[in-house]
């Protein structure tokens, strides 16, 4: 019979009817099923539902009259049917068989019930690859959307790479790895088949500008870091390099002992030393180690990759430090001092350093001495060494003392010369008149050079008869030349006093007169404060007004720059001062206004009193009429006389 005539009559004969519910169902045979009676249900009233072709129909029957296979034997079969396949889950790694090969996937073969398939791109680090090879494969998923198994190599590769890379970071294990591209800060390195990072600042112990020429090399390196969550991992080549380099400073530190003579070669030079490498450890050749004379700069002996003999001079197991000497390998220039450099003896030598006690001059590399500033010259007066030698300037000087044991010297310049004081009575005798130059100017007063050695100093009180000055640098400058005059000499002390108002008379003599007290004149205001105010008056004299006889008639004060007539109230000639008043001409006007008045009232007093005498003296018998005027006149007198105004006569 075709299968297109195949009738189902179990399905036809349980189709359920309109009027009855099927309750119940049978496994038997047709036959069994068509004597057995189904009950049927009296119609009750029940909730009506929809019911479609074959929800009822029992797959379990069989119309063939086949046999089933029982609950247990059903089992049975089953197991061993999935036996026959290998177990897997997501994710697992699985061995398998290349089993065909196209021209773009890989067919594998990994006993499941299905074959995998791999792009070919998967394997191009295995040209090779041929039917029947074994190659090792993640499970990606059993079954994918279509039903597939996925297979990946490259995720195995990946898994098993990084775990060797963990396994090699636990225990340091160094790995091989071939630089495949440059990235931004470093290199991307292929470890294992899985790419790693590699910075820019573990390629080498120097510092690499130059990134492309590593790439595609195959090099040794260490994994350092790793992140397990993202699965990254940072390998170094310089942590190499440095295992390398302290195993060969550990034989080196074990071998050096101080004063032990080795070869280096100048690797850096810095401005407090230059730094050596030993053969895999580094030595610091300080500067004032590197030569018995002073440098500034180690480049001014030294040169990178420059090779030395060094001393060692000492070493630290513990921190890896070691100091070396370059200068130790020559005898001190002061233990082979020539015979020629002895006290008393003239020498030649460079300015080194300078201080504000004197100059060290070098006379040979390593040896020194000091000029002090006492010993520049033979003047007394103060002297700057910064001012009066610079560096690198040779200079001649007489060796004073010289100990070889402490290696100190004294050396002197001035007594290069006579000693200009020995004669100074006869080459500047008092009251001499000589031109000087200024050299030095103090609060107090001026320093001034009259020759080489001799110098003296004027008081701010000499430079001028008539001004007073707040600072001598309002009358003079350094290096101005000025005249002066020789007031005294102290020889045991070097010092001159000198004098410059003294070239003329003391004006004050001839101004007393001029400027007597209660003589009026004009003065400039030049200056003005709390105090008081300095005023200029003729013939370069200054006076000196109070506040309060600043006032002028107004009630307002005379100000700065305002010019205006002033009285004298007082004239000292042996302090030098002149006390000034504005306010005193303007009340002496006042007062003296008053006194005219005065004057004329008592005049007119006078004339009245005559008056009335002659009166009296003419009339020998008053009448009524002349003693009335005799007592008004009389009236007026007593009330003049007592400061009144006399009362009108009445009409």
């Amino acid at each position: 019979m075709s299968e297109n005539n195949i009738v189902n009559s179990n399905a036809e004969a349980q189709e359920p009817t309109a009027s009855a519910e099927v309750t119940a169902t049978t496994n038997a045979p047709v036959a069994a099923a068509a004597a057995t009676e189904v009950p049927v249900v009296a119609a009750k009233p029940v909730e009506e539902r929809i019911v479609t072709a074959h929800d009822d129909f029992d797959w379990s029957i069989d119309k063939r009259n086949v046999t089933p296979y029982t609950k247990e034997e059903k089992e049975k079969y089953d197991n061993v049917y999935d036996n026959t396949f290998v177990t897997i889950t997501d994710s697992e790694l699985v061995k398998g068989i290349v089993v065909a090969l196209t021209k773009t996937d890989v067919v594998i073969n990994i006993g499941f019930k299905s074959d995998g398939l791999i792009s070919l791109n998967e394997f191009r680090d295995t040209p090779t690859l041929k039917t029947g090879d074994e190659v090792e494969v993640m499970v990606v998923e059993k079954e994918d959307r279509e039903g597939h198994l996925h297979l990946s190599r490259k995720q195995a590769r990946i898994t098993r790479a990084w775990e060797r890379i963990v396994e090699v970071h636990k225990t340091g294990e160094v790995v091989t790895g071939t630089v495949t591209s440059k990235t931004k800060g470093g290199l991307i390195v292929d470890v294992f088949g899985m790419e790693t990072f590699l910075p820019g600042s573990q390629i080498d112990v120097k510092p690499v500008t130059d990134y492309d020429q590593f790439v595609n090399k195959t090099m040794e390196f260490k994994v350092v870091k790793i992140n397990e969550t993202i699965k990254n991992a940072v390998v170094s080549h310089k942590a190499l390099i440095e295992s390398d380099i302290e195993a060969q400073r550990a034989e080196i530190m074990s071998k050096l002992e101080k004063g032990q003579v080795l070869e280096g070669t100048i690797k850096n030079i810095t401005d407090f030393g230059a730094f050596m490498d030993l053969g895999g450890l580094d030595g610091l050749l300080y500067i004032t180690d590197i030569s018995w004379g002073r440098i500034s700069h180690p480049s001014e002996v030294l040169k990178l990759d420059q090779k030395l003999q060094v001393v060692v001079l000492d070493f630290d197991d513990g921190k890896k430090r070691i100091s070396l000497g370059l200068k130790q390998l020559t005898p001190h220039p002061w233990d082979v001092l020539p015979e020629t450099v002895k006290e008393g003896a003239i020498i030649k030598g460079k300015v080194v350093n300078i201080e504000d006690y004197g100059a060290f001059l070098e006379v040979m590399p390593g040896v020194e001495g000091l000029v002090h500033v006492s010993e520049i010259t033979w003047a007394n007066t103060p002297i700057n060494a910064k001012e009066f030698f610079k560096l690198g300037d040779e200079h001649q000087a007489k060796v004073v003392t010289l100990d070889k044991d402490s290696r100190k010297m004294s050396l002197s310049i001035k007594q290069l010369s006579e000693d200009p004081w020995s004669t100074i009575e006869t080459r500047f005798p008092k009251d001499s008149k000589h031109t000087g130059l200024v050299k030095n100017i103090t609060p107090y007063g001026v320093f001034v050079e009259l020759s080489p050695g001799i110098g003296g100093m004027i008081h701010i009180s000499d430079l001028s008869w008539l001004k007073r000055f707040n600072h001598p640098s309002e009358y003079t400058k350094v290096g101005q030349n000025i005249e002066v005059i020789i007031l005294g000499i102290d020889k045991e002390n070097r010092k001159l006093q000198l004098g410059h108002k003294q070239l003329e008379e003391d004006p004050w003599n001839a101004l007393e007169q001029t400027f007597a007290i209660g003589s009026i004149h004009e003065g400039t205001v030049t200056r003005k404060d709390d105090k008081g105010a300095l005023v200029q008056l003729p013939y370069g004299l200054e006076g000196f007004a109070p506040n309060r006889h600043l006032f002028k008639e107004d009630g307002k004060q005379i100000g700065a720059d305002e010019t205006a007539q002033f009285m004298v109230i007082e004239f000292d000639r042996n302090e030098k001062r002149i006390v000034l008043s504005n306010t005193r001409i303007w009340e002496q006007a006042k007062v003296e206004e008053k006194e005219v008045a005065r004057k004329a009232e008592r005049t007119e007093t006078d004339n009245a009193r005559k008056a009335v005498k002659n009166i009296q003296a003419k009339v020998e018998k008053p009448t009524l009429g002349d003693l009335g005027a005799l007592a008004g006149i009389k009236e007026k007198l007593q009330q003049e006389e007592k400061g009144g105004t006399p009362e009108e006569p009445k009409q």
